[in-house]
């Protein structure tokens, strides 16, 4: 479904739409809510939200990229999530999607009963290394708006972190590099200088405030962020830490693992009411 949002046209993708529970799903950089498909199977019995963030899928690219900072990315997640009548959720972000969904839950903290974050970080913690990574991103943005989409994707599945997906089967990779050409460059771009991870505030100083348990996924092939999430253990107050031999995207290179654990956790601090 389509629903406008503070003049932003959003496309959400609502399934099981008469059960409860519910878990709301946030991609990372060039994905949509097609990268939960593999996934989303396997919880039959929560309603599933899946939502292409502002400039991705099917969710519109504005021209202003001021219009793609983490602050109006929260605020119209909240405005959409509150037009569905949707509370006391699980909400559970890839990536850039993780990066949003930490930022949500220490902005709305009494909205959300569960926090997953897959390879995620909650930011950059020095002025000096955010502007740094301004500037490369900002740099990669002209790079996407003057190749086209094309050659930026044949250049961004080809990046270390990457890796690991090389040896998915072909239908897999074909999935994914579908979903990456699908997007706006100009979307791309934009979230990139609006939302990216030099732009965003560091929300490391607001963990150790986080009340709800949070699960943390990392994939032993990725250890950069295996190196964040031990970081990120050590100031949250409750906490699991889950691991799959994967890369980045655990979702796409285990998605039957990465439910399992989800699922497993959602069941002892969702369902089963702990705080």
């Amino acid at each position: 479904m389509e629903m406008e949002i503070a003049g932003v046209r959003y496309y959400v993708e609502v399934l099981n739409t008469d059960k409860a529970p519910t878990i709301v799903f946030l991609h990372g950089f060039t994905g949509s809510s097609k990268t939960w498909d593999e996934v989303v199977k396997f919880f039959p019995d929560y309603k599933i939200v899946q939502v292409d963030l502002i400039g991705h899928g099917r969710t519109e690219s504005p021209e202003d990229s001021a219009r793609y900072t983490m602050e109006r990315q929260i605020d119209d997640l909240d405005v959409l999530l509150r037009h569905l009548k949707i509370d006391d959720f699980a909400l559970v972000g890839y990536s850039m999607g993780g990066r949003t969904a930490l930022a949500y839950a220490c902005t709305h903290p009494e909205r959300l009963r569960a926090l997953v974050l897959e390879s995620s970080s909650p930011g950059l913690k020095t002025v000096s290394d955010r502007l740094e990574r301004q500037q490369r991103d900002s740099e990669l943005a002209l790079k996407i708006l003057a190749n086209g989409i094309a050659s930026f994707v044949n250049s961004w599945e080809n990046i270390p972190l990457f890796n690991s997906q090389k040896s998915l089967p072909v239908n897999v990779r074909q999935a994914v590099r579908a979903e990456r050409l699908s997007q706006n460059p100009l979307g791309l771009a934009n979230s990139l200088i609006g939302m990216g991870t030099g732009s965003q505030s560091s929300y490391w100083g607001k963990l150790n405030k986080l009340e709800v348990t949070v699960l943390l996924l990392s994939g032993t092939l990725d250890p950069k962020f295996m190196a964040i999430a031990d970081e990120i253990k050590q100031a949250l107050p409750k906490v699991q830490h889950g691991v799959i031999e994967a890369g980045h995207a655990l979702h796409v290179e285990k998605p039957a693992e990465f439910a399992t654990m989800v699922k497993e956790y959602l069941s002892l601090y969702y369902r089963g009411g702990k705080s």
